[in-house]
């Protein structure tokens, strides 16, 4: 068979239409039958042998014929092949006739529900729950990620004869297109300010991820519909220290918001006091008041007030 071996449909004879014809066949060949008999023991001619041949060869003919009805469900499709050479792929759903001497593939699918000697390929949309695995991110950290792959078959043809197995297949492409894309990618944003992470970026790996496990599948004729990370945590051996990391970040970011608008506020503290002529301050007060209020805003703790009943 040819690695470029493309999918093509083919449209069936009408399976009622057929069944009436053969019925009808089978019913002349059994009556042919039976009257060169007949007439041959009537008769003691042995010219009406052939006429008993001829019912009978009808009969077989009729026999073999019976094997070419396939019934259809919808989003079910089947693979034919004409001694050894792909014939076509029948997709329509209902009762069809085809070329009794085609013979149905059986997909091997041991993954997505189908078992191998079914001669049905389903053409639904499937789910691959890929299983947690170990990967490293861009900056070499262990992570664990899991993701959860939608597909379905477009090219029945590839899919039976381009691959073993369609479904083990794409598990194995989805595995290694997992740490493909995950080694371009830090867990979490990095320090340098890099815009895409794998935390906080997720549709925009998720489409990076599709389009990654898409090229790799297409020689399958599958259909990456969706492609999204569905878990992801660091590795447990570091899990403790990244989680404390990850404070220490909140933190100093925490404490600098504080900070600016702290000295914001002391700013305008002292641009009020002047610009209303409230008190005038000499450099040494000023440094004491900015102090005092730094303390007072950027303390943990609620401040306790001192009544100072001296000169200002």
């Amino acid at each position: 068979m040819n690695d470029n071996v493309t999918e093509k449909q083919i449209k069936g004879v009408n399976g009622w239409l057929a069944l009436a014809i053969i019925i009808l066949s089978f019913a002349a060949s059994v009556a042919v039958a039976i009257i060169g008999i007949s007439m041959l023991t009537t008769t003691e001619n042995t010219g009406f042998i052939g006429v008993v041949l001829l019912g009978i060869i009808m009969f077989v003919i009729c026999a073999i014929c019976a094997n070419g009805f396939k019934i259809i469900s919808p989003n079910e499709a089947i693979v034919l092949t004409f001694f050894g050479k792909y014939h076509g792929t029948l997709k329509r759903d209902g009762f069809f006739f085809v070329n009794p001497l085609c013979t149905a593939v059986s997909p091997v699918n041991t993954l997505a529900g189908g078992l191998i000697g079914r001669k049905k390929l389903s053409l639904k949309a499937m789910t691959l729950n890929n299983e947690k695995q170990k990967v490293n991110d861009e900056e070499g950290n262990p992570i664990e990620i899991g993701v959860v792959v939608i597909w379905r078959i477009v090219d029945t043809a590839k899919a039976v004869f381009a691959v073993e197995n369609y479904s083990t297949y794409i598990s194995t492409q989805t595995d290694s297109a997992i740490r493909q894309v995950a080694r371009q990618y830090p867990y979490d944003v990095s320090d340098n300010g890099d815009e895409k992470s794998l935390r906080g970026s997720s549709q925009e790996i998720a489409n990076i991820l599709k389009a990654e496990l898409q090229e790799r599948v297409n020689m399958a004729g599958l259909e990456i519909l969706e492609a999204r990370i569905s878990n992801l945590a660091y590795a447990p051996e570091i899990a403790a220290a990244m989680l404390q990391r990850q404070q220490a970040a909140a933190i100093i970011a925490a404490r600098q918001k504080i900070v600016d608008g702290a000295v914001s506020m002391v700013d305008m503290a002292l641009k009020k006091l002047s610009d209303n002529k409230v008190c005038e301050l000499d450099d040494e007060r000023k440094a004491a008041m900015v102090s005092n209020l730094l303390v007072v805003l950027c303390g943990n703790k609620d401040a306790q007030p001192i009544v100072n009943s001296g000169s200002v």
